[in-house]
């Protein structure tokens, strides 16, 4: 795809965009397009939210002074114009590739970049935080927060507004309505009023009005009020902000240039309050197959740019999320107690394939964990089975009720958390670090860790035969190791797991997906002739003390290997061990964790490769806990 930039291509900081021609605008915009559809064709990564906020991106740093004008993006995957804008054109061809750019914004990346975020609904409360900042410094600047109609299904967005409402802070908030209008259509006469109701002589008025209705009998003064709010409620539909304490103006056409421009330098000059601008737009706006498939483009690979064809490699085995779909519809299809249950998460999760089979029984709560962890809790109050399926680095929003509305109350809720463990170009906002010990320390759970699909398999249908209790199953984002499924998964025995390889010096024990690896590293320990067993943990809690107790007394060294933080499995082992006196007798422990740090997005086998979770990094910590020394050309073989 040959570009023709001639606009973008003198822009290098959003103070160059601000010398250009309004007029001139629209052809920037288009190139920014052009050049964003080209860059995330290269890379893959979030594409259809992008293009549809070009224009709105566009205005904002031409209207605003940014970098101290601050500009939140709500999640920021919606950033990549924003990032070309922002003096980080000639690296966008490096988005969530090893050392490049992050696939969010990123505070450690970019003075334009004031608040990091790749969950949603942080905007407002960050955005306010900043308006307070200034205004206890004596600060002049603009703060503007723009978030999507998706994050506002979140309480944190509502708890935000409300606290702004009520400080009334001078804050911006453009609510990007990209899903479903949630007022009247947009055209001229609403961009109209629009800019009518967002300049000052409105406002004036308006308060010149109520400073009359004040001098009036009360009774005077409230229907005044009352009818100026339906009249602007009913024009506008901003009667829900205008109760929470902002300032309503929209809905305007995001696409429209003609119509952002005024609005936003309206706005801009305003002194008082927060204020909220509605902005209607479409994702994947300007390009054909985004425009046409939004859901498909929302995150895509590499594409073709002409026909929108993602390259997407055959893969060598199912995914574990569509495993974990087809399987909880085979058990489902035999128990009608069986409910799902996502938070705006259906097909990152698998969710999506029961949909499908019941849609009924199936329930996206959007942004919600927090809700969706207590009305799962309902559910299983009244008899039946929910399987709440969130990603493990998307469960910690929903901790609280978690510890207070399923564990203190025991009740066997399901919990399937996806992207465990290392997720690669997402990086670490999106990586399940922590969830093995967030939930390792409470009362009452049962934790499983699949190996492979056909251990997800077994497990969906372990969960189902809980009735007793709270579970959590963790699996991985991608595809699976391409052994067998089993036609139907069997429950397995609680707190049980099994010998993979049996050998007399070394012991390996694996929670989750590591397994393969630490085979691996057991083939290359043999090669030395250092006899090594493997073990598959399958429980973190209840943990399989026979099995633990058997490996530590018949094996020099026993190393556990975990994808997750210190406080984990290998901490429950470690404590089991000493309650056993087993460190007593000798035993040479290691426990194989993440490292304390957050690891940057990469390909996730590079990412292993540095937190020292591959074949490499455990054959290297046997020699370790052994006391010898690796001589470097082992290490390479290794």
């Amino acid at each position: 795809m040959n570009l023709q930039t001639p606009l973008l291509d003198t822009i290098k900081t959003p103070a160059d965009l601000r010398r250009i021609r309004e007029a001139d605008l629209k052809q920037v915009a288009q190139e920014l397009r052009d050049e964003t559809i080209s860059a995330v064709s290269v890379t893959g990564g979030h594409l259809g939210a992008g293009l549809g906020v070009v224009e709105l991106t566009v205005a904002l740093h031409h209207v605003f002074n940014t970098p101290d004008d601050r500009i939140i993006w709500d999640v920021g995957h919606q950033a990549y114009p924003h990032k070309i804008l922002t003096g980080r054109r000639d690296r966008i061809r490096t988005l969530r590739q090893g050392d490049g750019l992050s696939g969010f914004t990123k505070r450690a990346e970019s003075e334009y970049d004031p608040f990091g975020a790749a969950h949603s609904s942080t905007s407002i409360s960050a955005g306010l935080g900043m308006a307070v900042a200034r205004d206890l410094g004596g600060g002049k600047n603009n703060v503007i927060a723009v978030i999507g109609d998706g994050s506002m299904s979140a309480g944190m967005a509502y708890e935000a507004m409300n606290n702004a409402g009520a400080m009334n802070s001078r804050l911006i908030v453009i609510l990007n309505d990209n899903e479903m209008s949630i007022a009247p259509p947009v055209g001229a006469m609403s961009a109209y009023l629009a800019r009518l109701i967002s300049g000052r002589t409105y406002r004036s008025l308006r308060e010149i009005g109520k400073q009359i209705a004040k001098r009036l009998p009360k009774f005077f003064e409230q229907k005044a009020a009352l009818a100026e709010e339906l009249a602007r409620g009913f024009v506008t539909g901003g009667t829900l902000f205008e109760e929470l304490g902002f300032y309503y103006v929209g809905p305007i056409d995001g696409h429209n240039l003609d119509h952002l421009l005024p609005v936003l330098k309206n706005v801009r000059d305003a002194k008082e309050g927060p204020i909220l601008i509605h902005v209607v737009t479409q994702k994947g706006k300007g390009y054909g197959p985004a425009e046409a498939a939004d859901d498909k483009y929302h995150g895509v690979v590499k594409f073709d740019v002409v026909t929108g064809k993602q390259a997407k490699a055959k893969p060598n085995a199912p995914s574990y999320q569509k495993v974990f779909g087809e399987s909880l519809v085979l058990e489902a299809q035999k128990d009608d107690k069986i409910v799902g249950i996502t938070a705006a998460m259906p097909s990152g999760t698998g969710i999506d394939i029961f949909n499908k089979a019941f849609p009924e029984r199936t329930f996206d709560v959007g942004i919600a964990e927090q809700h969706a962890v207590t009305f799962a809790a309902g559910l299983a109050t009244e008899g039946y089975k929910p399987f709440c399926a969130i990603y493990s680095t998307f469960l910690q929003r929903g901790y609280d009720q978690v510890v207070h509305d399923v564990a203190i109350q025991n009740l066997p809720v399901r919990f399937a958390m996806d992207r465990a463990g290392l997720v690669g170009a997402d990086g670490p906002t999106h990586a399940g670090s922590f969830d093995i010990a967030y939930l390792g320390c409470l009362p009452n759970f049962v934790l499983m860790a699949a190996a492979d699909e056909a251990d997800l398999r077994h497990m969906v249908a372990t969960q189902v035969a809980i009735d007793d209790a709270p579970s959590a199953l963790r699996y991985p984002r991608g595809d699976g190791v391409g052994i067998d499924l089993p036609e139907f998964g069997v429950p397995l025995e609680i707190g049980k797991g099994r010998i993979v390889r049996e050998g007399t010096k070394i012991a390996l024990l694996s929670y989750g997906t590591r397994l393969q690896e630490a085979l691996k590293a057991a083939d290359q320990l043999g090669a030395h002739g250092l006899s090594t067993t493997v073990a598959d943990a399958r429980f973190a809690k209840p943990l399989d003390s026979d099995l633990i107790l058997r490996l530590a007394r018949e094996h020099e060294v026993l190393i556990t290997i975990e994808e997750g933080s210190i406080g984990g499995f290998g901490s429950q082992v470690m404590q089991l061990l000493s309650d056993n006196g087993v460190f007593d007798r000798g035993l040479k422990f290691r426990s194989m964790i993440l490292p304390d740090t957050f690891i940057d997005h990469d390909s996730p086998n590079i990412m292993y490769a540095k937190a020292g979770l591959d074949a490499q990094g455990i054959f290297v910590k046997v020699f370790e806990a052994l006391g010898k020394d690796v001589a470097p050309e082992v290490v390479q073989l290794a």
